[in-house]
């Protein structure tokens, strides 16, 4: 398993996976993205997105956003995502960033990294915009949260998983059964039971 740029070709996948999750595609740009990557079968395993928000006349320093981080069904609890983040913060520090923000609803995963929880009030003019598009569109209950990048640190726990991660069944691909809805199959009836 590793972690790369997206590649151009991979757009439509990445729009896809995003709208299957319900992430945010904003001025979608495939360039901003990191892939995981499965190295022994190629299979994508997840993404997420470094967005640089350029600043204006009255704030003209530039912020930047880890933003539409997602990993599959079939690859969650693996490490998959705390790496895609790693490797989002390594580009962020490569581009001279020393802090960088997350509007997002689960703020407590974040926080394992060193993310903190941060005042709407206290974001850039950039940032403060989005957070309200982001609760009136895609993400209703986003906070935001900050870090700075030299707080970051990847739990061993999480190492140790991403070194061993494999494709497992995605629950969200098993089929119903009549017990997932409260029935017994044994003993329930039915109006056309011939039985």
């Amino acid at each position: 398993m590793y972690v790369r740029e997206a590649k151009n070709r991979e757009e439509v996948w990445l729009l896809d996976q995003i709208e299957a999750m319900g992430l945010d595609e904003t001025a979608f740009r495939s360039r901003d993205y990191v892939v995981a990557v499965d190295e022994d079968s190629d299979t994508k395993a997840g993404f997420g997105r470094l967005r640089v928000h350029k600043g204006d006349g009255d704030e003209p320093a530039e912020h930047c956003e880890f933003t539409s981080i997602g990993v599959l069904g079939s690859w969650r609890r693996q490490g998959v995502g705390a790496h895609v983040l790693e490797r989002l913060v390594r580009h962020t520090v490569d581009q001279g960033f020393d802090r960088a923000y997350a509007l997002t609803d689960e703020p407590a995963y974040l926080a394992q990294f060193g993310f903190r929880r941060t005042d709407a009030d206290d974001l850039p003019a950039p940032l403060a915009d989005r957070l309200q598009r982001k609760r009136d569109g895609s993400t209703p209950d986003a906070v935001p949260v900050a870090l700075d990048l030299d707080r970051f640190r990847m739990p061993e726990r999480l190492r140790e998983r991403f070194k061993q991660a494999t494709e497992q069944s995605d629950p969200a691909d098993d089929p119903e059964t009549p017990e997932d809805f409260g029935i017994d199959p044994d003993t329930a009836t039915y109006k056309y039971d011939t039985g």
